[in-house]
């Protein structure tokens, strides 16, 4: 029996003809869930699950939650409709021109002293009130909520959060198959991987991947590609005198001069970008309405 339940595992993980959770749930049935067995489909299981596609209606639902987590740490929204309505008419101007144009999308500027965007499943975007004032036209803005578009467009904590739940099933996998204290210490290296995806930051390649996509993004939609190099190279300034960096794009993303050298790479793709639009003066009054 035990050899024939081994022997099945192996064949689901390799053939996706018969990954399927209905198989899952039948083996489950005939096995103790915490025999070796049992421990072994079980972490099978939650790695099949964290390979599946999730439709929008529970990406939103996801989105949701997490935004109440980020209005829980980074404050409540400026109390400034105008300001609001602002930010999101450039918002999805932008999203208008992304990767993934047919979702809505939600911003919000947040009363936040520090200087961070960040965007949640679903199509929620925050940029802080301590980042806003870095910004000095609305082609600057323009950059950060591109960026922050470009990581709902393609998926990035949906990503994130299923390659964690693939690692946490090998990882569950791996320890009932080694057991003892080795099994222990590989189990604890999983749940260090999950805290390094989830409270550090999302993959180097994923902020690569928005940051490009800002470019096109901002491009098409007629604004200088060159105002969000100007954007990272104020927080690189910053950075540098920074004392609290906890939860600010520095402690977040990848670092700003690889970031920006990349960047200044790809400008060259673009070579009308100086004529494309900044719009101080609109930008600045309301800035001054903030």
């Amino acid at each position: 029996m035990k050899k024939l339940l081994f022997l099945t595992v192996t064949l689901v993980l390799c053939s996706s003809v018969f990954a399927s959770a209905d198989f899952f749930d039948t083996i489950q049935s005939v096995v103790s869930p915490d025999s070796k067995e049992g421990k072994i489909i079980a972490g099978a299981s939650q790695m099949l699950a964290g390979s599946k596609d999730i439709d929008y209606k529970t990406e939103r639902t996801i989105g949701e939650g997490l935004a109440l987590e980020g209005l829980t740490r980074f404050g409540n929204p400026v109390k400034n409709d105008q300001l609001q309505q602002y930010v999101n008419l450039v918002g999805n101007a932008l999203a208008a021109n992304s990767k993934r144009p047919t979702i809505p999308y939600s911003f919000a500027v947040l009363d936040s002293p520090v200087q961070n965007a960040f965007a949640v499943p679903g199509g929620v975007i925050f940029v802080s009130r301590a980042l806003f004032t870095v910004l000095e036209n609305e082609a600057e803005l323009a950059g950060v909520l591109a960026h922050e578009i470009g990581h709902v467009a393609a998926k990035h904590a949906l990503k994130s959060t299923q390659r964690a739940q693939m690692i946490q099933g090998a990882g569950a996998i791996t320890a009932a198959s080694v057991g003892g204290e080795k099994g222990k210490k590989l189990a604890d290296t999983v749940g260090n991987l999950q805290t390094m995806l989830f409270d550090k930051g999302l993959d180097k390649d994923m902020e690569f991947e928005a940051d490009l996509a800002a470019m096109e993004t901002v491009y098409r939609t007629g604004y200088d590609p060159a105002a969000f190099i100007k954007v990272l190279e104020k927080l690189q300034k910053l950075e540098a005198t920074s004392k609290d960096k906890n939860g600010s794009w520095f402690s977040t993303h990848p670092p700003l001069a690889e970031r920006i050298a990349r960047l200044k790479a790809k400008l060259a793709t673009y070579p009308d970008y100086s004529t494309q639009a900044h719009v101080d003066g609109r930008f600045q009054k309301y800035v001054k309405m903030k």
